[in-house]
């Protein structure tokens, strides 16, 4: 049944089509452009036109590692306007300009009873999709939002807000949960590896924080880019300077007080828990794939270090995640370097895979064309 039959005419923002452009992932290392329905709602969900959707790295390498089933259209860091409403919505009008959280926990069971939500099985129950295995759906024209997620994890963009800020909303709840679990004390020495775009907005947060931030990475060009533009002026180039020296010569030989790990793969880890004074603490952030990694036990027993973990969005952060974005507390828009039409969503995706000196966030952009960027 084509949703125009489900959903009353009056209702509909204008002419929904009943397929759309999507990228599908197909395979290892396979996702190509396609030709799907749009997904039908039901009662209590929405229908959203995407305008801008980030290209996040646990979307990258479930399509390296062929971690999930195919077929399916990834993207969940979706802005857009609200096409079509189901039977029931009364908090949400056509034309409405909106972001999503795709995950959204019970507030029940054992884990969210122990503020554990990325474990709740609601949680990782995705509700938001385009069509297959709901996987977020962000990669294509038109997604549709669940009824939980429409009911606790649906929000308003302001009109003076862009789509393209709006999309940072969960990746910031996912860097102030990470930042929450450090602990961090006023005055405490961070160190972030990576100067990436999560590795920038932790920096940023630590510092919000009045944490004394200090940024490493490879790339001298992303070390710029977080001085110049984000503030983040102590830093390291690790291409040419071993980042533990520079580190215990800026904390009196001690090591930072926590250190961050923003880069994808084991091979760091090792690096940050020896920049780690004893006694301190140390945040795996991109570490997402299972796998063996080399990690020192005298580090953790004997110098007394701790090794965290933080992974996804807390709900308990929502609302703050919600008003810092808003708010413009941090100019996010700043962190894109690139933006691509959804016709060449398969070269965004493969640049994002393989990040070079002068890309940060790369956003695609279904709506590019019908809304326009606001400023």
């Amino acid at each position: 049944m084509a949703i125009t039959e489900t959903i009353p005419l009056s209702r509909l923002h204008k002419a929904i089509p009943t397929s759309m452009l999507a990228a599908v992932y197909r395979g290892v290392n396979h996702v190509r452009l396609e030709t799907v329905p749009v997904p039908q709602i039901g009662s209590g969900e929405l229908l959203v036109r995407v305008h801008t959707c980030g290209i996040c790295g646990t979307d990258l390498k479930k399509i390296a590692t062929g971690s999930h089933s195919t077929p399916r259209i990834f993207g969940h860091e979706t802005s857009g306007v609200v096409a079509a409403i189901g039977e029931g919505v009364r908090d949400f009008s056509i034309g409405d300009r909106v972001v999503m959280f795709h995950h959204i926990p019970c507030g029940k069971c054992y884990y969210c009873q122990h503020k554990t939500y990325a474990q709740c099985e609601v949680y990782k129950k995705v509700g938001c999709t385009a069509g297959f295995e709901p996987s977020g759906g962000g990669f294509a024209e038109y997604v549709r939002v669940m009824d939980w997620i429409v009911c606790s994890g649906t929000m308003r963009i302001p009109n003076n807000v862009s789509f393209e800020q709006a999309c940072f909303v969960e990746p910031v709840n996912t860097c102030m949960k990470g930042i929450q679990a450090l602990g961090l004390q006023e005055g405490e020495t961070v160190l972030v590896i990576g100067q990436g775009p999560i590795g920038i907005i932790l920096g940023t947060l630590a510092k919000k924080a009045r944490s004394r931030v200090i940024t490493s990475d490879l790339y001298p060009q992303r070390l710029t880019i977080s001085k110049t533009t984000f503030g983040l002026g102590k830093s390291i180039d690790a291409s040419r300077t071993d980042t533990l020296e520079a580190v215990r010569e800026q904390t009196e030989g001690r090591g930072a007080d926590a250190a961050i790990l923003a880069v994808g793969g084991n091979s760091l880890i090792r690096t940050a828990m020896d920049a780690a004074r004893p006694g301190g603490r140390v945040l795996l952030f991109a570490q997402t794939v299972h796998g063996d990694a080399v990690i020192d036990p005298g580090a953790v027993c004997v110098e007394e270090k701790t090794l965290l973990g933080s992974y996804s969005a807390s709900i308990e952060l929502q609302e703050e995640s919600v008003r810092f974005v808003m708010n413009r507390e941090m100019d996010l828009e700043k962190l894109i370097s690139h933006r691509f039409p959804l016709s060449s969503s398969v070269e965004a995706l493969n640049l994002a895979a393989h990040p070079q000196p002068n890309s940060m966030k790369i956003v695609i952009q279904p709506g590019s064309l019908w809304e326009g960027r606001k400023e």
